[in-house]
């Protein structure tokens, strides 16, 4: 990955490189793997797996002979699909669940910072993590009072000034920083009744929340709630927090997939309901922890 041991404090010169550094060079240095495409006639299914055993974010959609990228498929689309699934038992046997009666993969300590540090704190926290995104907590109550994901490198790469001053900017003043289109926009209805947003279905879209208005449930929500709140607001996460409004785990949309993936894919699923019948009218099953074709 482009300066890929080098702390964002100690890039010499970084206004220039974003300037005259050329594609050409970054393809050299970025190797763009894994890759997994899928195909018109694929199912949603075979996407489930895909973002479920890999940790891509989007599927490029390619249409054969030519194979070329005709669109992608999103986690947020995904989980939007799935949500068209609720009241069904196999959906609600899961989704209906408490988050604590969940043991999520990625759920550790999530990654803070306080509102009076640096932007440059919270640039360091993002890379010697490697999270999608830093919890701005207030200092005396600890309270969740924004974020910084990675999209918002975005604002700091598109304001040299904002990128010059990263080490004496507040993270409290970044965040209340105006940008161009924020929020959220309204949901329209699909044909079958599905709740979709319009920016699910492109890769790029300037519908995010603002960093002062950080997406966030209750550790005591289910995991529908928050299924609908992360799709709602267009987020790839979603802060969990206590009745103090202390941030307590971090929810992706790769943890809520994990859910209701096929049980090779270390999901606590145990390969009942519909993935049971889906992997039987594929002439499919799972053996010892590998999903094979029946002969």
């Amino acid at each position: 990955m482009l300066m890929q041991n080098c702390p964002v404090e100690h890039i010499a010169n970084f206004e220039l490189l974003l300037q005259y550094y050329q594609v050409s060079e970054l393809a050299k240095s970025f190797l763009w793997e894994p890759f997994f495409p899928v195909n018109m006639d694929d199912t949603v299914l075979h996407a489930l797996l895909l973002l479920s055993k890999h940790r891509v974010h989007v599927l490029p959609v390619i249409q054969e002979p030519q194979a070329g990228l005709i669109g992608y498929v999103t986690q947020n689309a995904v989980v939007q699909h799935l949500l068209q699934s609720s009241e069904l038992e196999w959906f609600d046997s899961i989704a209906d669940k408490n988050i604590s009666d969940f043991r999520f993969e990625s759920q550790e300590n999530p990654s803070c910072v306080y509102g009076d540090q640096t932007v440059a704190n919270a640039l360091d926290l993002l890379w010697q993590n490697q999270t999608c995104a830093v919890a701005v907590v207030d200092r005396q109550t600890k309270k969740l009072v924004g974020n910084v994901r990675n999209g918002d490198v975005y604002n700091l790469v598109k304001n040299n000034d904002l990128l010059r001053n990263r080490s004496i900017l507040t993270v409290k003043e970044f965040i209340h920083i105006e940008t161009d289109k924020v929020v959220t926009e309204q949901a329209i209805e699909h044909d079958h009744g599905a709740l979709l947003t319009a920016g699910s279905l492109r890769l790029k879209n300037s519908f995010i929340p603002r960093m002062d208005l950080p997406v966030a449930n209750k550790e005591t929500e289910t995991l529908k709630q928050i299924m609908e709140h992360t799709t709602e607001t267009n987020s790839s996460f979603s802060f969990l927090i206590n009745d103090n409004e202390q941030v307590t785990g971090l929810l992706t949309l790769r943890d809520i997939i994990l859910q209701f993936a096929p049980p090779n894919m270390n999901s606590s699923i145990n390969g009942g309901g519909f993935f049971e019948f889906a992997l039987e009218q594929s002439g499919c099953q799972v053996k010892n922890g590998t999903m094979v074709r029946n002969h």
